[in-house]
């Protein structure tokens, strides 16, 4: 299979017991074949003694030409079966034969055996040769009486079986030895890394809480660790960091929980006096008799100011319960009749940009809360608004795939710079240095210009109805997405005009 590669065990458990079986069967193979070259040249040890027992008797008694006296045949007596017997004479060899059974047989040399018998040095010590006609032998070679050379051989045979023999039960032995010892070092690996795996476990536990927000549960601190082993000790360090963890996630918990009670009880206690301010700018506003062009301008600001802090309050308070949990009223609301609602409302603000509206045939109907998602599809519109200069293009559009509902709101303005990108939806986060603010119209909220809380309270509300809002924004192009659950509710039926069909522009759009 081309491409494939074996690639080593990622987990500590199956390296360390891959460490060890390689360390086994490195052993094991230094074992065998130290053992099996031990073997080896004792054997040969062996073998050159018995050559050497033997005299060359065999050999010496080829160099006379047999006749029909006896004592001229070669003497085979007391030679084991398989001994070579050669002599040769200037380089060439004069008579070759094995003992056998029956006594001897000729043997037929070839060029290249006799070469190889003519290179063996008469010093009277042993030699291996390979030999076509009988195979592998060690000889010894001696000067004979006639100025000839005497070689005398024994076969290998037997001496590379027993070593051949020898390796199959070695090998067969470390096979044993190996899947044994590899099964028994898993075990045993797997057991003394047991509290390992479950300080893996407990930090993994660790990494899937949602520690930004909220009340966070830590999990159980690890059990049965050890101080005096290295796990022991980082179990303990681990022990102890998540009780750091949820000490400080608790008090930060704590914290916040008193933030949003505070901002919830200030925003609620601010409701009335910043009301009754209000009321006493407009009365003065009102009053019949001659106001210097000053005093009336100030309670112009006063007024102005004063409906922009009842906004400010309205959204801290609203922000400040959503934090808190609360529940939103659950009916099932009709977002296409609202999207048509609130862009009638912002082009009678802004005439000078060009609106676009796409709705599909049917109705979009969505669980939820009417007032809150009425107030989110304003403030994505008014955002749309009030940062980008007039002629700009907005296209609305919204679809639904029987699941969830999708609203989206694009522009050709200027865009939100990409620092300011990321904190789009933090609370009093403005893009006022890169896409154009107008602060001379009412806003979503009916307040001046703007909080910095509007996005803010796209994503609280969106959020508490199971949905999600995300931005993307370049020069040209900004598009807010909105996406909701959509629920099994009819569509509702009477009053109101019917949804338009998608791509037709409401009248003055």
């Amino acid at each position: 299979m081309t491409g494939f590669r074996l690639r080593p065990p990622r987990s500590l458990p199956a390296r360390l017991t891959a460490g060890l079986i390689v360390l086994l069967g490195l052993a094991c193979a230094a074992v065998g074949t130290i053992t099996a070259l031990a073997l080896h040249g004792f054997l040969v040890g062996r073998v050159d003694q018995q050559l050497t027992a033997s005299g060359g008797r065999f050999a010496a008694s080829l160099e006379h030409e047999a006749s029909p006296d006896a004592d001229n045949l070669p003497d085979t007596r007391g030679q084991s079966p398989g001994t070579l017997g050669a002599r040769l004479l200037d380089g060439e060899v004069t008579r070759a034969a094995v003992v056998n059974d029956a006594g001897q047989r000729s043997v037929p040399l070839s060029r290249t055996d006799v070469h190889t018998l003519d290179s063996v040095r008469p010093d009277a010590k042993g030699h291996t040769v390979r030999l076509s006609a009988v195979g592998r032998y060690r000889v010894v070679a001696a000067a004979g009486d006639d100025g000839d050379v005497l070689i005398t051989g024994l076969p290998l045979h037997p001496v590379e079986e027993t070593v051949h023999r020898l390796e199959a039960v070695e090998s067969l032995v470390f096979g044993a030895a190996l899947v044994t010892a590899g099964c028994a070092a898993a075990l045993w690996v797997r057991h003394s890394l047991r509290p390992l795996e479950q300080v893996a476990r407990t930090a993994t536990e660790v990494t899937r809480l949602p520690l930004a927000t909220g009340e966070v549960a830590m999990p159980d601190p690890v059990p049965h660790a050890d101080p005096d082993t290295e796990v022991g000790r980082v179990a303990t360090a681990l022990n102890h960091m998540i009780g750091h963890v949820g000490d400080a996630l608790s008090r930060r918990h704590t914290s916040e929980e008193r933030l949003r009670g505070f901002a919830a009880d200030a925003s609620h206690e601010l409701r009335t006096p910043v009301a009754t301010v209000r009321a006493h700018a407009e009365m003065a506003l009102r009053h019949p008799g001659p106001v210097p062009d000053e005093v009336r301008h100030a309670l112009r600001r006063v007024a102005a100011e004063s409906h922009r802090m009842s906004a400010l309050v309205d959204d801290l308070l609203l922000l400040a319960r959503l934090d808190a949990g609360r529940p939103l009223d659950r009916q099932p609301v009709d977002l296409t009749r609202v999207v048509l609602d609130v862009l009638d409302d912002v082009h009678a603000l802004s005439p000078g940009h060009r609106w676009e509206l796409d709705l599909p045939e049917d109705p979009v109907v969505v669980p939820g809360d009417h007032h809150r998602l009425h107030q989110v599809v304003a403030n994505l519109l008014t955002n749309a608004r009030l940062h980008t200069p007039p002629g700009t293009h907005v296209a609305v559009a919204l679809s639904a795939d029987g699941r969830r509902a999708e609203l989206t709101v694009t522009d050709d303005g200027p865009g939100i710079p990409r620092e300011l990108l990321p904190d789009a939806f933090r609370r009093f986060s403005r893009g006022d240095t890169g896409r154009s603010r107008h602060t001379g119209s009412t806003g979503s909220t009916g307040s001046t210009g703007s909080t910095g809380l509007g996005l803010a309270i796209v994503e609280a509300v969106s959020h508490a109805h199971g949905g999600t809002v995300t931005v993307e924004s370049r020069p040209g192009r900004t598009r807010f997405r909105l996406l909701l659950p959509a629920g099994p509710f009819p569509s509702p039926g009477g009053g109101g005009d019917p949804a338009r069909p998608g791509g037709v522009r409401p009248p003055g759009h």
